[in-house]
């Protein structure tokens, strides 16, 4: 199989020949924390490195195929520093957020996820309706610059494709979190539900007609949203405000999806996810990740619970890899169940934090490979 064949028949519940080998992404500070344990500065692959060094001989997937959408607002704000202090500065970002973070960061952290940033929100760019109007023409669905510039040598390139293709967007709880700030957007549900609702529609009708312009070039194999709505026990908004207020974006995306033929239609949100998927398998979500142990998600139970109608990705506890032997053997072992079952790639259940010490993340990459039939 290749590897586009290989994801799909790992996700759908069908035979892979393997399942597809993803232990993590490491951070900034992760892979500095490993350069000073071993790991050579000249590596650019670290995950086909530590296949490497744990004995495997197979070849590594190549990357996927180029396509991307461009869902931020355009004209974005200016990313500057605002205020030094001593240990901190205040920065705005490149979305109008103004916010505390350490010295030891620039602006372009909170831009992409290069390293694990701890920050204190002060201002959020949608205050009022005036704010909330000036936002809004930020996002053009129609704007070509949003898409790759060569749409017909993109279009070959995907129909000959043999690596897998994903497209990401941001859940509406997301979006509207990024506007609003998180304490904001939950008072607003009860404050001012029709503000609420014009935003949510709003984006709703954004991200429609981005996929569909999107579908005009090609057809990935998976839409991915993000959305990050549940704490440790329980989602941020009930299930049933889930239901009222967002559960509808989530279908109407879902159909615009299996129209196109896109077979995967994915969920990431951090936090315990239990309750939530029952309303994510109602829109015809059929994957979600990354299912943080340390929240409470119990990936046995969860299977046992849903059975075969949504594939997991990730789970496997960071703690435990920090722990490194025989406690990441037991995690895996905890695992082993689902993973003979099908519907799941095994991997760190978030972004590869640097307590995980170099050679237990080898350790465990080799575990993983054992595991899934790379070694």
């Amino acid at each position: 199989m290749n590897p586009r064949e290989r994801y799909l028949a790992t996700v759908k519940f069908e035979t892979p020949d393997r399942i597809p080998l993803e232990p993590g992404g490491a951070r900034k500070s992760t892979r500095d924390t490993w350069l000073r344990q071993g790991l050579p500065r000249e590596v650019a692959n670290i995950n086909d490195y530590a296949y490497r060094q744990a004995g495997g001989t197979l070849d590594w997937p190549e990357p996927a195929v180029p396509f991307w959408v461009n869902e931020r607002m355009i004209p974005q704000f200016e990313e500057k520093v605002l205020e030094r202090k001593e240990r901190s500065q205040i920065v705005q970002d490149w979305k109008g957020n103004i916010c505390e973070i350490g010295n030891e960061f620039t602006p372009e952290y909170l831009r992409n996820a290069i390293d694990f940033v701890t920050r204190r929100w002060i201002k959020c760019p949608v205050e009022s309706r005036a704010d909330w109007e000036d936002m809004k023409r930020r996002y053009n669905p129609d704007d070509p610059v949003r898409f790759p510039g060569d749409a017909s040598a993109v279009s070959r390139r995907m129909a000959a494709r043999t690596s897998y293709a994903a497209i990401y967007f941001s859940g509406p709880f997301w979006q509207l979190r990024e506007w609003l700030g998180f304490e904001n957007l939950c008072t607003l549900f009860y404050d001012d539900p029709a503000f609420v609702r014009d935003m949510i529609a709003f984006w709703t009708d954004y991200i429609s007609r981005l996929l569909e312009n999107t579908f005009k070039i090609a057809v990935p194999d998976e839409v991915h949203l993000s959305e990050d709505m549940a704490y440790k026990s329980f989602s941020m908004i009930s299930p049933a405000m889930t239901r009222e207020f967002i559960l509808p974006t989530y279908k109407r995306w879902g159909a615009i999806v299996r129209k196109a033929g896109c077979p995967v239609y994915a969920m990431d949100s951090d936090g315990f996810v239990g309750e939530l998927i029952p309303l994510w398998i109602e829109a015809g979500i059929n994957l979600c990740d990354p299912l943080e142990v340390a929240a409470g998600n119990d990936l046995p139970a969860l299977r046992r619970q849903f059975g075969r109608t949504i594939a997991f990705r990730g789970g496997v506890d960071k703690r435990a890899m920090a722990k490194g032997g025989t406690a990441i053997e037991a995690e895996l072992q905890r695992l082993e169940p689902v993973i003979r079952n099908g519907g799941y790639i095994p991997g760190c259940d978030h972004g590869v934090p640097p307590d995980i010490a170099w050679p237990d993340y080898v350790k465990f990459v080799k575990l993983l490979a054992q595991t899934t039939g790379w070694l």
